[in-house]
């Protein structure tokens, strides 16, 4: 037993070995609670400057959504640049669109220079319509050239239905810089890389309380405790009340993968392209093809809900089948779900809580980058190289709303759900 659960990324670990739970007493410059992404991120920039670290985290290294995500890398934030910019300016948003590509970047530094093998870069992402909008797609194209120097294409709609066989689809915009890969090694090879350069990473810990008044922070699992001069909480969707304050501005959102059984003839027949794949609902289908174009893996839909519906593998594979009914009968295979951290304006939650306390989470929607990027900027904070995690200020810990926050959010879901539809119902009528 992997200790993760059935997925595509479990199936797959090219080193499964356990680490030990915390016991007595630890000192360290940095504490870090949790051992995702961005925790292991803030962990390893900290160690290579030298600083001594500990992560604790309460299951496994990339248990949650680190390790159980699309696996796809690119820019941007969960909401749009255009959001961003009504509510921080046209400066601030241009900067922070800045360091989300410069969180792709960080991911494949990390790939390359941490010989990650194992771990292969499938470039190339078409985000795609689900109406005919060719003028809209070609002014963001345009944008991103001239503000950020970032080179996307459009495909026009014969060209999509080229390598995607369905006629849900119309045009797409082509980024050749973004990729995908195998999130839960990659989390697993950063975790290898702390402790080669003396970080010591404890599994089956969760941090039970704490004690961040004094200039020595205390924090406390059930068998052990770490001394430090700073923590850093790296919690997400699995957030628990430790820290009160960061549980109520997030909402734990539930998203759905399946991994289809190998039937590469089949797949051939709607998916023709190794490229990663997204549309442009709010909560839209994302998927790729995997094994060398044998599977299938298929995220999508969002749901408050944090437990796992039942008949999971039945509603994802109606949605996959309602694009592409040339794959009804491709059985599926397994199929699994995860809990992402929103805040309700979208953006990560990324600062200091007080002297010598740090957060850094609530990535759901773009992870990949964002969890890079932000362990990159609260690392430098701790480090004080830079206070580039300031960018993130105006995105406070807002209150979540409780249940009413998840029924807002929920029916916001809806009704945009609703909206999608009915474009694309229009789109069918012209077409």
């Amino acid at each position: 037993m992997t200790g993760y659960g059935d997925t595509y990324y479990a199936r797959t670990l090219a080193d499964a070995s356990q680490r030990p739970p915390l016991a007595g007493t630890v000192e360290a410059d940095v504490a870090i609670v949790g051992g995702g992404l961005a925790g292991l991120t803030a962990a390893l920039e900290l160690a290579r400057a030298g600083r001594s670290v500990v992560v604790l985290e309460a299951e496994r290294v990339g248990w949650g959504a680190s390790g159980r995500n699309g696996g796809f890398v690119g820019p941007g934030y969960a909401t749009s640049h255009a959001n961003i910019t009504r509510m921080v300016g046209s400066k601030q948003a241009k900067a922070l669109h800045q360091l989300s590509i410069e969180g792709v970047r960080i991911v494949e530094g990390n790939l390359t220079e941490l010989g990650m093998a194992e771990n292969k870069r499938v470039y190339g992402k078409m985000s795609v319509l689900r109406y005919h909008d060719p003028d809209g797609l070609a002014r963001q194209s345009e944008m991103l050239k001239k503000t950020f120097d970032y080179p996307v294409e459009v495909m026009q709609t014969d060209a999509v239905r080229a390598v995607l066989n369905s006629p849900k689809y119309f045009q797409a915009l082509y980024d050749p810089a973004s990729f995908h890969f195998h999130p839960l090694n990659y989390a697993r090879s950063l975790a290898k890389a702390i402790e080669g350069l003396g970080g010591r990473i404890f599994e089956g810990s969760r941090v039970t309380g704490c004690d961040f008044d004094g200039a020595e922070k205390v924090v406390r699992a059930e068998r052990g405790d770490v001394r430090a001069r700073d923590v850093v909480l790296a919690g997400g969707g699995y957030t628990d009340n430790l820290v009160p304050r960061l549980r109520r501005s997030i909402l734990p959102i539930s998203t759905y993968v399946l991994l289809t059984e190998s039937a590469p003839e089949r797949i051939a027949q709607a998916v023709r392209t190794p490229m990663a794949i997204s549309d442009n609902r709010r909560a839209g289908d994302y998927y790729r093809i995997v094994d060398e174009g044998a599977r299938l893996l298929w995220g999508g839909r969002i749901t408050t809900r944090t437990t796992e519906p039942r008949r999971l593998a039945d509603m994802m594979q109606n949605t996959m089948v309602s694009t592409y009914p040339q794959l009804a009968g491709v059985r599926v295979e397994t199929a699994w779900s995860g809990l992402m951290a929103y805040a309700r304006h979208l953006m990560p939650l990324i600062g200091k809580l007080q002297p010598g306390v740090w957060h850094v989470f609530g990535f759901g929607g773009r992870g990949m980058n964002t969890t890079a990027i932000g362990g990159r900027v609260i690392a430098e904070g701790i480090l004080g190289t830079s206070d580039r995690y300031r960018l993130y200020e105006p995105f406070s810990l807002a209150w979540n709303g409780g249940p009413f926050g998840v029924a807002a959010a929920q029916l916001t879901y809806w009704t945009y759900q609703a909206l999608d539809l009915a474009k694309e119902r229009r789109a069918a009528r012209a077409a």
